[in-house]
């Protein structure tokens, strides 16, 4: 029986070669990753909307100005209509998922509510839709070499600017994502 390696609270990013649309040259942190499959949410996709709109769209009075001018990113290509806020522990929401002992993904409207009125955790990145795959497909994309696997960073998340998230990641573990034209290990 093989030892798997699941890679929860890990980047993924899309190697150049990767030509899908929904994920070239991204970055996705790895939320849940286990034998049924993994989902994960895209952070360098920023789209044309901030979340002042989310709270209009969801009648949420806002008494923090700061709040509704922070940008929402497209977190993959599966239910496009749902929010996800990854951010830092903290907090008793509705429905969150632990993915590390700093960070956690929450999917219900009290978080919004928070962050609105300036009672919400200290850093937050808002998503529409997530990335998902299905048993087996992620470690058949890797063994693809599609991918490539680096820790995660809370300054990448939330610190860094979303144009240079992909190639930051990749840095971390010492490689020039630019300078990668064919596939590691294929020649």
């Amino acid at each position: 029986m093989n030892d798997v390696s699941y890679l929860n609270n890990q980047f993924i990013i899309a190697m150049p070669t990767l030509a899908d649309r929904n994920f070239f040259h991204t970055v996705t942190f790895l939320c849940q990753h286990n034998e049924e499959g993994a989902l994960g949410i895209v952070i360098n996709r920023a789209i044309d909307m901030t979340l002042g709109e989310i709270f209009s769209q969801m009648d949420i009075k806002v008494t923090v100005p700061k709040a509704a001018q922070q940008p929402v990113y497209a977190g993959g290509p599966v239910q496009q209509d749902r929010g996800f806020v990854l951010h830092t522990k903290g907090g008793d929401w509705n429905a969150s998922l632990a993915v590390s002992d700093a960070i956690s993904l929450t999917t219900s409207r009290d978080i919004l509510e928070a962050i609105a009125v300036g009672e919400g955790p200290e850093n937050y990145f808002i998503a529409l839709g997530y990335a998902g795959w299905g048993e087996g497909q992620l470690e058949k994309e890797f063994m693809e070499n599609a991918w490539l696997n680096t820790p995660f960073s809370s300054q990448i998340l939330f610190d860094t600017p979303v144009s240079q998230r992909w190639s930051a990641a990749a840095d971390q573990i010492g490689i020039n994502i630019n300078q990668l034209t064919t596939p590691a290990g294929h020649g």
